[in-house]
Formats: structure tokens, sequence, C-alpha cells
């Protein structure tokens, strides 16, 4: 087992997620088997009651681990399935450790930081890093090991030290660690400067650990002689300098990391004996993928009507699978957060600039999508936007909350129960359309959800839905919900129009939500963002986008597929042949090159 650890440096939020996701994507194209571990040094025993705020969303695995959103970038740029102990935590170590120690697994020994816990983070990388993540259910050749935070964070201290022992542990060739430091530009003086880097580097080595590769991120592309001198003062060749600025698109970085000779290096430096130079078309598929979306110029609208869209990390996999969706049908997309407080009519007296606002952006909106959240506020704008949506024939995707809003709204509108509502918004409504589940645990709130991927069943032949999913009788799909909707209400919601279409396998739970007559009005109680793909749409999101470009009927029609006709004009190329992209990708290599060779002359 080959081992590459991702360290950050000078602050946090610099991309280590996405350039530990793109080492694995450039291994994986070529023909390595990669998994991947982030370590989050919080206390925490996962990411299941953080606010949104705190770290942006919580991804939410097969299994039902509730875990940092940065798994849910590596499941996606590598297409793997991730286990919840892929995601470490200082709480889950020191759980594990002391439940050894009451049961005196430690002999009477002391038990101490070193050697205790850093020996069980060290064990548990190595348990986690032979696991199969992917569909040949053969052990990984390369673990991509992601330590969350910055270097000097007192809580990551142990997990320094436990790597430090590490690299001797499973020897040098097959250890590897890449840092990846800030190289911030001040417009006072619009030069690089190094020395941040250079001293994040220092306090890494004054730890034991001395890395293989820098990574620079800018925002600003760096010159050679900036790559030249971090290499000089950072004790590197300047092979071994990667730099990455601010880019059209994340599928770009791998593109410019393996541009920069990254697969010579990791391969004679790990002994991976990789057959090089690789042929031509070993990454293709993103290279096509970053030319699309850049190519794109045509453009849809979605407004997002959430309720913590001051960060957008908040919604950062519901963002990616309507992007992965608009790229695929053609579109460029934009999106407007709009906080669902907003739109609530007593926001019209406490701030009517903010709400004219946020309905003048919701009308402007192509599509409305409204996500997953807990808690009361902003629910009742969460009622405004679906009934807008409902009445003003306006293409709408629900998700989770999104859902159960759709039928509270519904139940109040159509079949007039003024005082319908969610028992976690009035736990007293004489109208309880939306009730906790009967296994949740109020007394506990971490870890009590219904998690993970679970059976979705379909019981209309006329559900669009379904043909979304390529007409499957059923669908497996992950969940994260404490709250459902009411049985009782089923027959009456439906004999209106609302049709619940999808069930759980006890025929028990409602799964999907479509209304009759309108162009696209559906509600999911499960998260389909969760396995969206760059090169695999959710069905759900994609059904969004076309309802909203006005394409979702010829794309039906035509058995779930895209005809040139049917997209914008801008990307006739996805419908070329293979041959054909790959002389277009050689051509745009060539004219890369022969740029290159001019401005060096």
């Amino acid at each position: 087992m080959k081992y590459i650890l991702v360290t950050g440096g000078v602050i946090s939020g610099v991309g280590k997620g996405v350039i530990a996701s793109s080492f694995g994507t450039i291994l994986k194209c070529c023909g390595v088997r990669v998994t991947c571990i982030k370590i989050d040094p919080y206390i925490n025993i996962d990411a299941g009651t953080f606010s949104p705020y705190e770290h942006g969303e919580t991804y939410v695995l097969d299994d039902g681990g509730e875990v940092d959103l940065d798994l849910g970038n590596y499941e996606r740029f590598l297409d793997v399935t991730l286990h919840r102990d892929n995601n470490i935590t200082t709480g889950k170590i020191y759980q594990q450790v002391i439940s050894k120690e009451r049961k005196g697994d430690y002999l009477g020994k002391t038990v101490q930081v070193v050697p205790h816990i850093t020996d069980a983070i060290q064990e548990w990388v190595e348990r986690i890093a032979h696991i199969p993540v992917d569909e040949s259910n053969e052990a990984p050749q390369v673990c991509i090991v992601e330590l969350g935070g910055t270097i000097g964070d007192i809580e990551g201290m142990p997990f320094v030290e436990a790597f430090r022992q590490f690299q001797f542990r499973v020897k040098r060739e097959n250890f590897c660690c890449a840092h990846v430091s800030l190289v911030p530009q001040p417009r006072s003086t619009g030069e690089p400067k190094t020395k941040p880097t250079q001293s994040s580097v220092r306090e890494l080595r004054g730890l034991g650990l001395s890395p293989d590769l820098i990574v620079c991120r800018s925002e600003k592309p760096i010159g050679q002689s900036v790559r030249d001198k971090v290499s000089n003062f950072c004790h590197v060749g300047p092979e071994q300098v990667i730099c990455i600025h601010d880019l059209s698109s994340v599928y770009r970085v791998p593109i410019l990391m393996e541009g920069q000779g990254l697969v010579d290096f990791i391969s004679e430096r790990l002994h991976l004996n990789l057959t090089l130079p690789q042929p031509k078309s070993y990454m293709m598929k993103w290279r096509n993928l970053a030319d699309r979306v850049d190519l794109l110029r045509k453009e849809v609208t979605i407004a997002l009507v959430g309720k913590y869209t001051k960060l957008e990390d908040s919604y950062a996999s519901v963002l990616k699978a309507l992007q992965h969706a608009a790229i695929e049908v053609g579109y460029k997309l934009n999106v407007s957060l709009i906080e669902a407080a907003n739109l609530e009519k007593e926001m019209k007296m406490e701030d009517p600039v903010m709400y004219h606002k946020a309905w003048q952006t919701l009308c402007k909106s192509n599509g409305v999508i409204v996500p997953g959240g807990f808690g009361k506020r902003g629910f009742e704008g969460k009622l405004e936007a679906c009934q807008w949506c409902r009445e003003m024939q306006r293409p709408f995707l629900g998700i989770c909350l999104g859902l159960q809003s759709a039928v509270v709204e519904f139940s109040r509108n159509v079949l007039k129960l003024d005082k319908a509502n969610s028992t976690e918004v009035d736990p007293d409504t004489p109208h309880p359309l939306i009730i906790d589940m009967p296994e949740h645990n109020q007394g506990q709130m971490g870890g009590t959800m219904r998690l993970g991927k679970r059976t979705t069943v379909f019981t209309s032949d006329k559900s669009v839905m379904k043909q979304l999913y390529g007409n499957k009788q059923s669908v497996e799909e992950r969940h994260r919900h404490r709250f459902e909707v009411n049985p009782k209400y089923v027959k009456q919601l439906e004999a209106a129009g609302l049709k619940f279409t999808g069930h759980d396998t006890e025929n028990k739970r409602m799964e999907i939500l479509e209304l009759e007559n309108h162009p696209y009005y559906v509600a999911t109680q499960y998260h389909p963002e969760y396995l969206s793909r760059p090169l695999k749409p959710s069905a759900p999101f994609m059904g969004l986008i076309l309802a909203s470009v006005g394409k979702l009927k010829q794309y039906l029609e035509h058995c779930n597929s895209l005809n040139p006709s049917d997209v914008s004009e801008d990307s006739e190329f996805l419908f070329l042949s293979a041959d054909d992209l790959e002389a277009m990708s050689t051509s745009v290599d060539k004219m890369r090159l022969d740029s290159a060779t001019d401005n060096m002359a």
C-alpha cells in the first residue's frame, strides 16, 4: 500500500480537498486503484450535529455515515463508494481508545497521547486503506489521506505526530507528503509572496514531516521565478513545486497538476511502475469535461430557496448536482441563493427592500429548488416558494424538507386545512401532515435519523421520475431525515392530485411526490444530490434543468437521450465520436504547446 498525505498551511479552506481528489483522479486515470481518508481534528464523533455554517454541509454515505463534505469531493471525482470510517475525527479515536481502556486492554498501563492515541491513528489508517471502494472489489493500491486544518493547530498535533511515526512504519518508498500552501498576492504590490509558504514548510519540518511536494495555491498564475524561489527556500526540486491558480472550473485542477509532471514524480517517488509516458487519451474524459464547461454559452437560472444561504458550502452537493445536470444538457448554470425567511409576509413589513428583492429573484428564475434543512426558521418562506411554483407552473424540485414543505402548502391551499403543519414546526397542530418517525429518539440528536442508502419502489408507470430513472422498478438513494409524511393524509392528498409515486419497500413511507398537470413539480424525501457524478448526473436534477429550459418532453420522448437539436447550440461537440474528440484534444494540446513555445521565445 502506498500513502499520500495531504497537509495544509497558512490558512484553512485553501483547497486541500480538491487537491487530494485531483491526486486520486490522476492516479485512477493511470489505472491505479485509489481510496481516500479525511481526518478532521475536531472532537465531535461525526459531522451529524453540525450547523451548516460550521463546516458546510453534512455529507451522507451509503452506510449512513455523516461525514465531512470533502468525502463528497472524493466520491464525485473518483466515482467510488466510501465508508463512515474513511472519515477520522479526534472524537472517534479517543472514543476507541477510552473504550479499550475501560475493557482493560492496556493491562493497567497509563494511557497517553503517545503511544496509545498515535498508535490508534496509524492502525485505523492502515485498516481502512485496504477496504475496497470501487466496483472491482479489490483492495486499493494508493491511499490518499487529507489532514484537515492547518499545520500548527493544537488539535491536529496528535495526527501530525502519528504520521511522523507512520512514515517509518511503512517505509519511505511507500509514503509521500504533499503540502498545500497559500501564496498571497497583495493588491498593493501585485507581487506573489512566498514567505508564508516558507514559514509553513519550516513548521512542518520542525514537527518531523518533510514535504515531497509543495502545492502553491494562488489567485493568479505564478511565474517560474516564484516557483524557483519556493524550491530554493523550501529545499525541494523545482519539479516538486506544483502551482495551482484559480481556474474556470475545478475539473481543470487535475489537468493542470498532470501538466506539471506529477505522474512522473509520483511514479518514481512511490515506485508505482506506471507506464510512461501515458497515452494521450488517458485523461480524455476530464479534458472533454473541462472544455465542455468552458464552451457553454446559453444560461439557465435556478433559484435555491434555503435556510443557510450565507455559506455556499451549506449546499455543496446540491450545487454540484445542479451543475452536473446543466453541463449534461449543455447550459451554463446560474444559481440564485434566496434566504427563505425573506419570502415570508412578515419580512414585507420588517424589511420591504429585502422582501421585494427576494421575490424579484424568484420570479426571474427558470426553475426552483427547495433543499433540505432542520427547524422552523424560514419554513413559511419555503411554503411561499412551493405555492408560487405550483400556481405559476414553474419547474420545482423539493428535497427532504422541500418535499415536506410542498405537502404542507398543498394541504393548506388546496385541501383547505388552514392549520396544517409539520410537528417539527408546530407540535400542537390539529393537522399534522408531517410527523416524526416512530424510531426517532427525541432525547438524543446524533446518529438518530433515517440515514444511508435505502430502496425506493415506484408505484406508478405514469411517473415522470420513473422515466427519468430509465423506467426502473426501484432505485437506491441516500437518506437523512427525522420527519416524514403522515400516512393518514396520503389518500386525501392523492385524490386532490398530489401523487406519491415512490414508496419505501414496506409501502409505509412516502419517498417521491409528483403533481398532476404540471410541467415539473417533483419532490423526494431522499437526497439525490449525494449520488450525482460529473459524468452521471442525478435523474431528479436532470429533470429540473430540462424542464427549466423547456426540453424535458423531448428528452423523455427520445428515451432519456439528448439530440443536438435539443440542447444549446454551443454544445454540438458533446455528440462527436470518440475519435473526433481525441483528434480535437490532440489539436488543442498542440496549440497549447505552440503557445508555450512562443512565450518562452
